[in-house]
């Protein structure tokens, strides 16, 4: 008895071992639907997990969500509603059908396989550029699609693809009180500065500048009320710009010395060590509760 306690007792160290090595967007990703747990977001927007998601259809009256194939059409039941909603508002805009969502997050959540470092709790969302002139795309044509940039070839603009419409869709999202901030390309960040009233700080400040968020913009929520285990960015959209609208002279440096760095002399600086980045987790470096979700139905 002994001799076989003992047996079982390495076989347990073994696989819990393994498991321990394992890759946690390896877990994650090989999930195909929501735990059976009450809905929470846990942990950081890049380092945590999502109980109890909620799919979003894969097609709606005002929207479709794109690239079926990476099954990251889950969320927050707040981030479903939130893009179910926006899709309504952005079909009410000359040339827009409602919305192409992209990808929100795994069944449940954590760190991806491909792609994202963030999108790990379930409220982000990825918005498409490209106006929907209709939602009856097959699940192949979802996959060979493709959005649209509005950047202009030389980064410091924005081109003919960006509309009115975008922008009114933009301040729309950012008005809602549930978002914490937006990503955008840093030129549709200025010409929304173009237009948008100086007095308009309580959103604009949201559309935050960020390059790669040119054939989408990227939708990021609060923590729900009540959720404890969730932590929301900091700091604060208002710490960034200094409690104003983020139109600032700050702005201009996405189109300027960050496209072309002045040059400098002397001895070059020796590289920083590389991070760990959101592939290189195991599930100890996630949130202890992240474990639960996995084992859950």
């Amino acid at each position: 008895m002994m001799r076989l306690s003992l047996t079982l007792c390495a076989l347990f160290l073994a696989a819990t071992g393994a498991s321990a090595q394992t890759k946690a967007n390896q877990l994650f990703g090989a999930e195909t639907r929501a735990s059976q747990q009450e809905a929470s977001a846990i942990g950081t927007y890049a380092k945590g997990c999502a109980a109890g998601s909620v799919q979003l259809p894969e097609s709606g009256p005002t929207w479709q969500a794109m690239r079926l194939s990476r099954n990251r059409n889950w969320g927050h039941p707040e981030m479903i509603a939130y893009v179910q909603n926006l899709s309504r508002f952005a079909a009410s805009q000359p040339g827009w059908q409602g919305l192409y969502v992209g990808d929100i997050s795994q069944p449940r959540g954590g760190p991806m396989t491909s792609g994202h470092q963030s999108h790990q709790i379930g409220l982000d969302a990825d918005i498409w550029m490209l106006p929907p002139k209709r939602l009856n795309l097959s699940r192949a044509q979802r996959e060979a699609i493709s959005s649209i940039s509005v950047r202009s070839k030389d980064q410091r603009g924005v081109n003919r693809n960006y509309t009115r419409a975008h922008h009114e869709i933009l301040k729309y999202a950012a008005s809602d009180p549930r978002v914490d901030r937006i990503f955008v390309t840093p030129p549709v960040k200025i010409e929304m500065c173009k237009i948008a009233k100086r007095s308009d700080k309580s959103w604009l400040q949201k559309i935050r500048p960020i390059y790669g968020h040119h054939y989408h913009f990227h939708v990021r929520l609060k923590c729900p009320k009540g959720d404890r285990r969730c932590q929301t960015q900091k700091p604060t959209v208002a710490q960034l710009s200094d409690g104003g609208n983020g139109c600032d002279d700050t702005l201009r440096w996405w189109v300027t010395d960050y496209l072309n760095p002045p040059k400098t002399t002397g001895k070059p600086a020796k590289p920083a060590p590389k991070k760990r980045g959101a592939r290189d987790y195991v599930m100890a470096d996630l949130p202890r509760q992240c474990d639960a979700v996995l084992r859950s139905r």
